[in-house]
């Protein structure tokens, strides 16, 4: 190892069985200044623009084609103030708490005595906190909610991050301060991720986000140009990097949804191979191409034979995703823009 490795800095981050869970996942990169003016907000880096081509820019895209895996970016960037990870709870199976500076000393200490904590560590401040916890189980029984990028405290004490980008500082919060917090004689005010999570979810509203119903896969599958070695090349990338429904207490609802999040994200590879060559992909076509590659990995279950939105219930469930994801990558592409 060498002698600037931040793995040695930093060895409750690297070492961490949470953190190594994401590690491979391709949405790794550092939050920097966009632009010379020192007031700028800072904002994730195109990592792939500045590795390949030593250019500082704003991440246009939420995957490979800007972001890397984390230990890529340990060894390209070694002295990188901070690790940025794009975070999709229901795919990577947990989610994270972000306990803002202004929380007060009471709710902070019982957010730290939470069951379950995977890894904790001090924010960019150094006064807020970030919680990694597996997802709550009880995740899909407030759909509203699930759907959120965010779900947000009533006075915004602290935050459940389901989709959204997280900036890790890998300071790890301080032993005696987990110590004190466990050490508190009176109750704490949640028991458990389930009941924080169902505490904001059941206040979270309907909003004009985008559905599995904004994607359009009419009455069959259309022909589209290269699918079926779309598909191939897909579950071949993706062989061995499934997830078991026993990382998910089998809910199988749950599993589902991650191993699509897995087959949509090795998808994207020939997507892009086969549009430099002129083919063209509709959010319809790639729900399809989701559901095809799904078909092959996923079980049948009673469930399946279910119709969602006028179609079967697991294509349904690939055309959310495809609308989540192309969603997230917009708002990604919007606030890059309003930075730059």
């Amino acid at each position: 190892m060498p002698a600037a490795d931040p793995r040695a800095w930093f060895p409750q981050f690297y070492d961490n069985s949470a953190i190594r869970a994401l590690a491979s996942a391709r949405r790794w990169t550092v939050s920097g200044q966009i632009g010379e003016d020192p007031d700028e907000r800072k904002a994730p880096i195109d990592l792939r623009e500045l590795i390949d081509h030593g250019r500082v820019r704003g991440a246009w895209s939420i995957g490979p084609a800007c972001l890397t895996d984390l230990d890529e970016l340990t060894c390209e960037l070694p002295s990188a103030s901070n690790a940025a990870f794009y975070l999709q709870a229901q795919t990577d199976g947990l989610v994270v708490i972000d306990i803002e500076p202004h929380c007060p000393p009471e709710a902070t200490a019982d957010l730290l005595r939470l069951p379950g904590i995977l890894y904790s560590e001090l924010s960019m401040s150094g006064r807020g906190i970030h919680l990694v916890t597996p997802v709550p189980a009880n995740l899909h029984d407030f759909p509203v909610a699930a759907a959120k990028r965010l779900l947000r405290e009533e006075h915004g004490w602290y935050e459940i991050l389901l989709d959204h980008w997280v900036t890790f500082t890998r300071f790890a919060v301080p032993e005696h301060v987990v110590c004190q917090a466990a050490a508190a004689a009176r109750p704490p005010r949640v028991a458990s991720i389930e009941d924080l999570y169902a505490d904001l979810a059941v206040k979270a509203r309907e909003s004009a986000n985008v559905s599995a119903a904004a994607v359009s896969t009419e009455g069959s599958m259309p022909d589209i140009p290269h699918g079926t070695m779309i598909v191939e090349q897909t579950l071949l990338s993706a062989r061995g990097r499934l997830r078991a429904p026993s990382d998910f207490n089998d809910d199988l609802s749950r599993w589902e949804f991650s191993a699509l999040g897995t087959l949509y994200h090795w998808m994207q590879t020939p997507l892009r191979t086969f549009s430099t060559l002129g083919a063209q992909y509709s959010a319809g076509d790639r729900a399809w191409l989701l559901y095809r590659a799904a078909l092959e990995v996923i079980p049948v279950r009673p469930k399946h034979g279910q119709l969602r939105n006028g179609r079967p219930y697991l294509l349904d469930r690939a055309a959310a995703l495809v609308a989540e994801r192309e969603a997230a990558e917009g708002r990604a592409r919007h606030v890059v823009r309003s930075l730059l």
